[in-house]
């Protein structure tokens, strides 16, 4: 097995299948916020003018974890190169986590009692992630059928 086809590989199971799109569904929408200003985001330029701004992240890096928001979450939702766009968006999400969220605490806002959101569903998206990182797309998904199994 070539590496390429190594990382296609993926489970039979129908559990990475319902996890990969529940990521898709629940990023989606924000990657379109960021990038497209859908949904009454900031678009591309607000998005990476507020991390490169406010948190001085550089420009290429900003427009990187923005992009990823929106091509990682239709990658996984299609099932292609499932490994790469889970390690992609699991690794935005932890940046983010500790970049802006820790300072708020682990709890979301429910209640607009805190300044920001916590860092709770950080944990949920990397855990997500990670679990597609190992298991692949499942039996539903572009990576299976192209890796001929």
């Amino acid at each position: 097995m070539n590496p390429f086809a190594g990382m296609l590989y993926t489970s039979r199971s129908l559990g990475p299948c319902v996890l990969r799109l529940g990521l898709a569904i629940v990023f989606f929408p924000h990657g379109a916020q960021n990038v497209l200003g859908w949904f009454g985001g900031g678009g591309l330029a607000g998005s990476t003018g507020f991390l490169h701004g406010s948190l001085h992240i550089p420009i290429l890096l900003a427009q990187a974890a923005v992009w990823t928001q929106l091509l990682a979450p239709i990658a996984l939702f299609l099932g292609l190169f499932t490994r790469l766009a889970a390690f992609a968006l699991g690794t935005t999400m932890a940046v983010a986590a500790f970049l802006v969220h820790l300072p708020h605490g682990f709890f979301m806002n429910w209640y607009g009692t805190q300044a920001g959101e916590g860092f709770e569903f950080h944990i949920l998206a990397v855990a997500g992630c990670l679990c597609l990182l190992f298991t692949g797309g499942g039996i539903f998904s572009i990576d299976r059928r192209v890796s001929g199994e």
